[in-house]
């Protein structure tokens, strides 16, 4: 089975500095955008407990890109509020990466805005008995998802 190996690197988040931080995750070509996004939140050890969707565009306009993938899609009492959005559970990682160097954004948690770019970095194929989806390699340390706030 091929596989599809991704960079992604989080973006600053609000005062924070993140940008140094970066996993490398070797998924199969035929999971779904929903496992892509699980395997992401758990390589920066958050908790999968937000709604989220990968975006074409990975500018501040990321709201008004072409092609959208939101877990609102697949949630029946509000898809019919995202016309614009497909599936994350019925769209494979090979349908939305098919070139070498695509780059999509990721946004975990709409409220605390979790910002994430991920890029396609390579081609593979899965070990007989590999357990996907993987890291292959890890830079920087994540920060907390729930830093503690300081109460004066």
């Amino acid at each position: 089975m091929k596989t599809h190996i991704f960079a992604v690197k989080l973006l600053d988040n609000h005062s924070s500095r993140h940008s140094r931080v970066m996993r490398e995750i070797g998924l199969c070509e035929n999971s779904n955008l929903y496992d892509f996004a699980e395997a992401i939140v758990s390589a920066y050890d958050f908790d999968f407990d937000h709604a989220f969707g990968f975006f074409s565009r990975t500018g501040k306009d990321y709201f008004d890109s072409e092609r959208k993938y939101e877990l609102f899609a697949d949630m029946d009492d509000i898809a019919a509020e995202h016309p614009e959005s497909e599936s994350v559970q019925r769209t494979k990682v090979s349908e939305a990466w098919k070139i070498l160097g695509n780059t999509m954004l990721f946004l975990f948690d709409y409220g605390d805005l979790w910002l994430f770019t991920v890029q396609l970095v390579g081609f593979g194929v899965a070990e007989p008995k590999g357990k996907y989806p993987r890291i292959l390699k890890q830079t920087g340390s994540p920060p907390e998802q729930y830093p503690a706030v300081d109460e004066e």
